[in-house]
């Protein structure tokens, strides 16, 4: 079965091991990029990955499913996405725009 649409995996790839075994190659991580439109967000009490996706990409379905957008884009990239968030941590967002047009486009390797 293929990665989900809009899935972190949707950008791998599926090869087969030498004992047949299907696995995913290595997700080439969206990196940072400082863009007119990026969203600059100070961490609240209560804040996480998934609470901030769902509320920046609201207007997609399964928002909050796009915490790894917001992970992966940070200069200094989240790497395990359970940790508590710091409070006054501030966390670059890309916008909806760049979501769309740029992360989960057909010419997104042009970006990572």
């Amino acid at each position: 079965m293929p990665p989900r649409r809009f899935s972190r995996y949707e950008f791998t790839a599926a090869v087969r091991d030498g004992q047949g075994r299907l696995l995913l190659t290595e997700r080439e991580p969206i990196r940072f990029r400082a863009l007119p439109d990026n969203i600059l967000h100070v961490v609240r009490e209560g804040d996480t990955l998934f609470v901030l996706a769902a509320r920046y990409y609201r207007p997609k379905p399964r928002a909050a499913g796009f915490w790894w957008v917001i992970a992966d884009f940070q200069p200094d990239p989240i790497l395990d996405p359970t940790l508590t968030l710091r409070i006054g941590r501030e966390l670059v967002i890309p916008s909806l725009l760049t979501l769309d047009t740029v992360i989960l486009s057909a010419e997104r390797g042009r970006f990572v």
